[in-house]
């Protein structure tokens, strides 16, 4: 007989057993629930993966970026459909051929005397004299002696021209032993200086120009001459067919080594830094080295110059490493081709490695011709700098180190052949407000203004950060990459010669005289 005890001992069991069975149930399937999710899970995430593979939008837009960067970092400036426009006006008309000659003595390095040839071949025609080809240039620093047929191709430079001005080779024997009026031409000199010059063919036959350089004014000349002097520079002042040929061959083999590359004039050279009085970064003996070949040089007028002044002032060459850091600066990679258009770097390579530790893809004409191919061109300076500038010329960008006669040469040539991208670092142009914004603890350097070697010297002393340089550069540069613009006159206020001088070069941006946009004047 079972007792009511024992009725409610079996019913409590029988209820426990059921729990059990029932948290075993909701745990089983709580386990089978969890395992279908991480399945499911894991099989969602595989077709992401696999979709992420198969898909390859994400890398075409960085390519897209990246070769978006590389364009604008390489590309040219847009020239707004401005070409080549030196052709005669139809006023311009031949002149008689009279018996009156200009001899002329060249003076300068390569590019002075390329210029004053120009000069001198539009002085020509308005004295309306025949141009004896120039003597060129033997006591300058180098000691070259070239001849102009060594350099030129004389025969084309003879022709091309022989609608403009008459040119012989020589002057003819029976006036060799004539008296000659020896003129030193007024620099900058205008249309009337020369109209009145022509009163000297009254007692002279023949006159002797003792120098070439800057002769003529930049601005308020007649276009006809304007293009006269184009024509002159960038169309018969052809170099030899040995400089041409050799120059050739080094961009190819240059090419053959990188799709691109940076031409570098970089005017680090001994007579440079002596002749600007430029010592920063150099050591002791160095420095006094220069001075000694300052004081030696008799044409070089001023002796005592205080090199702290000149690099403020913006008028001293930037440094090899100053050049390295402003490169990286403008967003050019380390692997960059860049081929160095200068002479003999002075210290050598003790200051080229403070370039070279940052962009050590660097090359010289050294590297890329054969000692045979360069054999009949040493010790004649003027030579070797012609096949700079034909590579110059040639570049993908083109920076000059220093504004001198063959940075403003080849920035005026590349402008006439379709203003192609160069870059010209400004030493001491305005920045004001853009270096007030970073650099708010120093009033008095936002209102000096001094450009980049103040920025130079901020980052040097650590009171600008590498990132806030940067940009800073780039805001500087935004203008300064050969995109076509008016030739700038002189600043206001400014009267007399110092006027003239205080233009800008003809020969460095001959716009708009020889380039325009009409197809009146193409050629």
């Amino acid at each position: 007989m079972v007792t009511r005890r024992g009725l409610h001992h079996s019913k409590n069991l029988s209820t426990f057993r059921n729990r059990k069975s029932s948290f075993l149930s909701v745990t089983l399937y709580v386990i089978i629930l969890f395992a279908l999710s991480i399945f499911i899970f894991m099989l969602y995430s595989k077709d992401i993966l696999d979709d992420e593979q198969n898909t390859p939008l994400l890398r075409v837009d960085n390519s897209k970026h990246e070769q978006l960067l590389d364009n604008q970092l390489w590309e040219s400036p847009s020239s707004h459909g401005l070409r080549p426009c030196v052709k005669p006006t139809s006023k311009y008309k031949a002149v008689p051929v009279l018996d009156r000659y200009m001899t002329v003595r060249c003076n300068g390095g390569l590019n002075q005397m390329r210029t004053g040839i120009a000069d001198m071949v539009a002085v020509a025609r308005i004295m309306n004299a025949t141009l004896v080809i120039p003597q060129l240039d033997k006591s300058s620093f180098w000691q070259d002696t070239s001849t102009f047929s060594d350099i030129f191709d004389e025969v084309h430079f003879i022709e091309s021209l022989q609608h403009d001005v008459r040119i012989v080779k020589e002057l003819p024997k029976e006036l060799e032993s004539l008296p000659r009026a020896r003129k030193h031409f007024t620099s900058w000199a205008g249309l009337s200086y020369y109209e009145e010059m022509t009163e000297l063919w009254k007692d002279y036959q023949v006159i002797h120009v003792a120098k070439s350089d800057a002769r003529l004014a930049n601005n308020y000349l007649p276009l006809d001459i304007q293009r006269l002097r184009c024509r002159a520079l960038y169309h018969a002042l052809r170099f030899s067919p040995s400089i041409e040929s050799l120059g050739k061959k080094l961009m190819e083999r240059l090419r053959s080594r990188a799709k691109r590359y940076i031409a570098l004039h970089l005017r680090y050279e001994k007579d440079m830094l002596s002749f600007t009085g430029c010592t920063y970064g150099l050591s002791n003996a160095e420095s006094e080295e220069l001075k000694v070949m300052r004081e030696k040089t008799s044409h070089w007028k001023i002796k005592n110059i205080n090199s702290t002044e000149q690099r403020i002032s913006g008028l001293c060459p930037l440094t090899p490493m100053e050049v390295g850091i402003f490169l990286q600066a403008l967003g050019f990679p380390r692997s960059t081709l860049i081929y160095i258009a200068a002479g003999e770097i002075y210290g050598g390579e003790r200051h080229l490695l403070e370039l070279k530790s940052r962009f050590p893809n660097i090359v010289f004409k050294e590297m890329l011709a054969t000692q045979e191919e360069l054999r009949t061109f040493s010790n004649h300076a003027s030579q070797t700098a012609a096949l700079d500038y034909i590579i110059s010329v040639e570049s993908d960008v083109f920076i000059p180190s220093h504004s001198g006669n063959m940075a403003r040469a080849v920035e005026g040539h590349r402008r006439f052949l379709g203003h192609r991208k160069t870059i010209t670092p400004d030493r001491n142009n305005i920045l004001a407000n853009a270096i007030s914004r970073f650099v708010c603890d120093n009033q008095s350097f936002a209102k000096r203004k001094k450009g980049l070697v103040e920025l130079f010297d901020k980052l040097e002393a650590r009171l600008l950060e590498v990132s806030s340089f940067y940009s800073l550069v780039n805001q500087l540069h935004k203008n300064r990459f050969g995109a076509p613009r008016k030739r700038g006159a002189a600043p206001l206020g400014i009267k007399g010669r110092a006027r003239s001088r205080l233009q800008e070069s003809f020969y460095q941006n001959p716009y708009p005289e020889c380039i325009c946009k009409s197809e009146t004047g193409m050629r």
